[in-house]
This record gives C-alpha cells, sequence and structure tokens, in this order.
C-alpha cells in the first residue's frame, strides 16, 4: 500500500510541476520543466551522498575501528543481500543516523557518536536495519527525486511572483494568459504549499515502509521500538541548536532531529514516533504472540 501511494502522491507532485510550467509559457514552458528537472535530479543522484556527509563533517570508519558496529552492519548487509556500505561517525552528542546513496553499490550509512552511547546494541541493530532499509528500498533515490521537483515548483512559484510585480505572465501566446489572475494566485501561494504536503506525505509513507521492512531484516521489531523511543525522548530534553541541522536534510534522519521544536512538528518530515512504536509492537506481538512489556525510559 505504501508503494501505491508514494507513486500515486509523485505522480501528483509531476503533474503540479507541469502544469505551473504550462501556467507560465505553454509547452515550451513545460519543455523547459522537463530539462530542468532532469538536470537538477542527475546532480543529486550522483553527488547528494558527498554533499550531506561533507555537510555534517562525517568521517568514515576505519578497518579494525568500531568493530561491534561494523559487525552489525555487515550481518545486515549480510541478510539484505547487499554490499557492504561504508560507515561514517559524525562527531556530535545529538543521537541519530542517517543512510544515503544512490543505490545499494554506493551505499553510506552514519551515525553520529550520541546515538553510541545511548543505545543498546539490539537496539543499534534495529536502527542500522532500517537505515539499510532504506537503501534497499531505494528511499535515496525517491527522496533526491521528490526533493528536486518540490524544490523546482517553489522556484517557479517564486519567479511567477517576480512575473506578476514586473509585467505578468505568460509568454508561449501574446493573447493567451494561461489562467489569468486566479491561475497566478494558485501558482504562487497554493502550489508551495501544496508541494510541501506532497513531499511530507511521501517521507512519511517510506518512514513506515523502512520501519516495517528493517524490523524484518533484523527480526526485533522491538528493538526498533524502543530504539525509536529513545531517540525521540533525547530530541525532546535536549533539541539541537538551529545551526546543528541543516532543515533541508532533516528528512534523513531516523528520528526527525528538530521534533523538539512545536512549530517543526507541524511540517515534519516524519510520522509521529507513538504511531511507528505501535506499528512495531503490533509487528512483535504477530510475530511470537507474546505480550509487550511496559519500558519506561
Amino acid at each position: 500500500m505504501n508503494k501505491i501511494i508514494t507513486f500515486v502522491l509523485m505522480l501528483a507532485l509531476t503533474v503540479l510541476f507541469i502544469w505551473l510550467g504550462d501556467l507560465i509559457y505553454g509547452r515550451q514552458g513545460m519543455m523547459i520543466a522537463f530539462a530542468l528537472v532532469a538536470v537538477m535530479n542527475l546532480v543529486s543522484y550522483w553527488f547528494s551522498d558527498k554533499i550531506v556527509l561533507a555537510m555534517y563533517g562525517a568521517k568514515q570508519v576505519k578497518e579494525g575501528d568500531l568493530p561491534e558496529l561494523s559487525g552489525i552492519v555487515g550481518n545486515l548487509a549480510r541478510r539484505a543481500q547487499i554490499p557492504m556500505p561504508k560507515l561514517y561517525v559524525i562527531e556530535n552528542s545529538m543521537p541519530n543516523a542517517f543512510a544515503t546513496g544512490r543505490d545499494p553499490a554506493h551505499a553510506a550509512v552514519a551515525v553520529t557518536t550520541g546515538i553510541l552511547q545511548i543505545l543498546e546494541p539490539k537496539e543499534i541493530e534495529g536502527v542500522i536495519a532500517h537505515e539499510l532499509s532504506h537503501v534497499t528500498n531505494r528511499d535515496i533515490l525517491i527522496s533526491s527525486i521528490v526533493a528536486t521537483l518540490a524544490g523546482a515548483i517553489f522556484m517557479i512559484s517564486r519567479m511567477m511572483s517576480y512575473a506578476a510585480i514586473f509585467g505578468g505572465l505568460g509568454g508561449g501566446r501574446e493573447d493567451d494568459n494561461r489562467g489569468g489572475v486566479i491561475g497566478m494566485l494558485v501558482g504562487i501561494i497554493v502550489a508551495p504549499i501544496a508541494a510541501t504536503i506532497i513531499q511530507l506525505a511521501i517521507s512519511r509513507s517510506r518512514e513506515y515502509m523502512a520501519d516495517a521492512s528493517g524490523a524484518q531484516l533484523s527480526g526485533n521489531p522491538l528493538g526498533l521500538a524502543h530504539a525509536l523511543r529513545k531517540l525521540d525522548t533525547s530530541a525532546h530534553v535536549r533539541p539541537v541548536e538551529a545551526n546543528q541541522i541543516n532543515p533541508a536534510t532533516a528528512h534523513m534522519f531516523i528520528v526527525n532531529p528538530l521534533s523538539g521544536r512545536s512549530l517543526m512538528n507541524l511540517f515534519s518530515t516524519h510520522p509521529p514516533i507513538e504511531e511507528r512504536i505501535k506499528r512495531l509492537e503490533k509487528m512483535a506481538v504477530e510475530n511470537s504472540g507474546l505480550k509487550i512489556p511496559k519500558i519506561i525510559y
């Protein structure tokens, strides 16, 4: 179901983008829009992993360093039947992790020093399994495409606002205003909001999928559930400073690093932690038939 939802939402985002191109410059606008998306996607596909790792000063784990963590990643990669991803550590007390890379052969998993300090091995295994599931589900590529489309919509909307100030819309035909004032207002105000909502919906759908497939990969849904509880508690007790996280990359982390701020919750790229935990606990019950012990953190 999550795959179908993702497809429908990405289709809606693409249609919205093409419509905006058509609104400004007709068929020529649509061609320019497609060309712009293709170029931006290509750059994002090849270089997004290097950019985000450099952004957070991630250091690659050398052979022999962090043997327990390397062993967990290696075992899960073998179970997932993918090459061993590159492993990075970020010097940051914020407990979190993310995966990046254009495909399983070029994947990387990054964890913060903070997450290694507060999680037990089984919980770390659940987190890594979640991140490797993002890789096997091609979520990195999907999120790159979605971010590019949404970003292009924001850019076109900004162009429309400038066009409205300095001479109006149109360009494909002199007597065709491609939607008039209503179309202009929709493009400037409604389109960016719609793009944001669609982007968030896609991100949340993929998080649920990664939770489920990650729990299957590790064979321990409760390990991931307990990890999510600890990470979420930490995010609220010790919220990160504004300059520590680039909001454009917040969707990549297993737990939204900005969730400690009430305003950011309105635009969260992640589904509610309680719902994620509830689904994982349900998986554990279905797999074992045991009652879920209540753990207080």
